[in-house]
This record gives C-alpha cells, sequence and structure tokens, in this order.
C-alpha cells in the first residue's frame, strides 16, 4: 500500500511529523507538503505562477516540500511525479475543522477533496489545540491520536471508502485521555459569527479585518462532540453538491464499522 501524506500548516508543522510517524507501518508513506502555511486555501490550486519542489529533511525522513497549495501537492504527487496512492492522509491540523463553513474553506480538507476528485480515499486530521507543546510532551494524549490516526487508516485501506463517502474528517477534542471515544456525526453548517471590523493603520489608511465569534453549537455535530464532550467527531463528507440528484446510497452499517474500528484501538 502507498499512502501520501500532506497538510496546509506547511512542511515543518509538527502535525505533518505526527502524521508520518502515525502512519508509518501501514504502508509505502510519501510525504508532500506547501513549504510554508497554506490555511484556508480551501480547494485551490495555483495557475498563474511556476511550482516549485524540492527535498526537505524532517526530523530523520525525507520529505517534499512545494511552493504551491494543499490542493497542489496532491496533483503534484500524483500527477506530476507519476506515483500512484491508495489512501491520502491530511493533517493533523492545528485547530479544529468542525462545521461546513469552516471545511469549504480548509486547506487541510482542501487536500483530501482533490484526492477524492481523482479517486483516492482520503482521511483529513485535525486537533482542538492552539499549540502543538499541549501534545507533545503528553504520553496518553499522542497514544489516543496515534490510535484514532492508525485505525482510520487502516480501515481503509484494508475495506475502502464506506459507499457513498469521499472524504472522513476526523477532528480530535483538547484533551485526549482514557475513555475519550469516537462519534460519528454531521458537520455544524456554522461554527462561527462571521465579522468585519474597519481598522486605520499608522498612515491614516483604511484596512479590514476578517474573524468570527464562537457560536453555541447545536448538539449532535462535529463542533459539539468536540468542544463540550470532549470526543473524537468522525464526520463523513461527499462531493456532490448536486440538489437534484444529491440523494445517494450511503453506507451506514459501513461508517459505524469504522467508528467501532476506531473506538476499539483507543
Amino acid at each position: 500500500m502507498r499512502i501520501l501524506v500532506t497538510n496546509d500548516d506547511g512542511v515543518h508543522s509538527p502535525g505533518l511529523r505526527l502524521l508520518h510517524q502515525f502512519a508509518s507501518g501501514l504502508g509505502e508513506v510519501d510525504v508532500v507538503a506547501p513549504e510554508s502555511p497554506k490555511s484556508a486555501t480551501g480547494l485551490g490550486i495555483t495557475l498563474h505562477k511556476p511550482l516549485r519542489m524540492y527535498e526537505v529533511d524532517i526530523c530523520g525522513f525525507r520529505a517534499v516540500a512545494t511552493s504551491g497549495t494543499p490542493s497542489d501537492t496532491v496533483y503534484l504527487a500524483t500527477l506530476g511525479l507519476g506515483r500512484r496512492y491508495d489512501l491520502v492522509l491530511s493533517g493533523i491540523n492545528l485547530g479544529d475543522n468542525t462545521s461546513l463553513q469552516v471545511i469549504l474553506s480548509s486547506g487541510t480538507l482542501g487536500a483530501a477533496f482533490q484526492a477524492a476528485l481523482l479517486g483516492i480515499p482520503a482521511v483529513a486530521y485535525s486537533a482542538h489545540i492552539e499549540s502543538w507543546d499541549e501534545v507533545l510532551n503528553d504520553a496518553e494524549a499522542l497514544r489516543v491520536m496515534a490510535a484514532v490516526v492508525r485505525s482510520a487508516a487502516d480501515y481503509v485501506l484494508r475495506r475502502g471508502m464506506p459507499a457513498g463517502v469521499d472524504v472522513i474528517s476526523i477532528n480530535f477534542p483538547r484533551r485526549l485521555r482514557g475513555g475519550v471515544a469516537a462519534r460519528l456525526v454531521r458537520a455544524a453548517k456554522l461554527r462561527y459569527a462571521q465579522l468585519v471590523e474597519r481598522r486605520t493603520d499608522p498612515r491614516g489608511v483604511h484596512y479590514f479585518w476578517l474573524y468570527g465569534k464562537d457560536l453555541e453549537p447545536e448538539q449532535d455535530t462535529d463542533i459539539y462532540v468536540v468542544l463540550k464532550e470532549g470526543n473524537v467527531a468522525v464526520t463523513a463528507l461527499t462531493l456532490n453538491l448536486n440538489a437534484v440528484d444529491a440523494e445517494r446510497a450511503v453506507d451506514l452499517h459501513g461508517l459505524k464499522n469504522l467508528v467501532e474500528h476506531i473506538n476499539g484501538a483507543l
């Protein structure tokens, strides 16, 4: 099995190193990631300038850095380098990617969606943390995170993506301890109330700052499971945006088996 690991936080992100570490042993792992953070780039691809690729050493393993977006990395690794992959893993993102509002702009999910467009199963991982210091020195948190990453990837490699599902998005809560469970839930529609603030720089020129204010999460959604319950949210996503033929047979039994597989590893 051949696995592509990528992210949107950049090739030097601790989350990428962890994802590579956790995926090792499941198959042959390639790492291709943006050379710098590319958050909120969504499905964006680079059409207006050349894309560069070069090898870097990341704590003992070789990775390929690119000047492109997370979505570009998938195209470059598959179509550019001519490699075939059985699975794409994206993350582990610094910060959760909960709600459709965030998912649609996320570079982490963007890479997973591009993989799905190319017919490659993809799993995206994100963590509701503000700094990797919260995890890197916590042996129990690393154990739980590794168990979830490996079990989800192992399930998809062995059994394939459940029918009707293109991408699996997994979000970790802030505190990862024994007793945490994985739950299959839908993505909430909104994560933040979107706000724009007009400001003035020291030279008197106006500019705008975009930001969001947390909304109260709705029960049985990815946000609620991660922020309120402190559990792992597993969300099944589809690329089918057609309202007319959006009804498709989704293998709920397979999804429940996936979640049971993850919980069995915890």
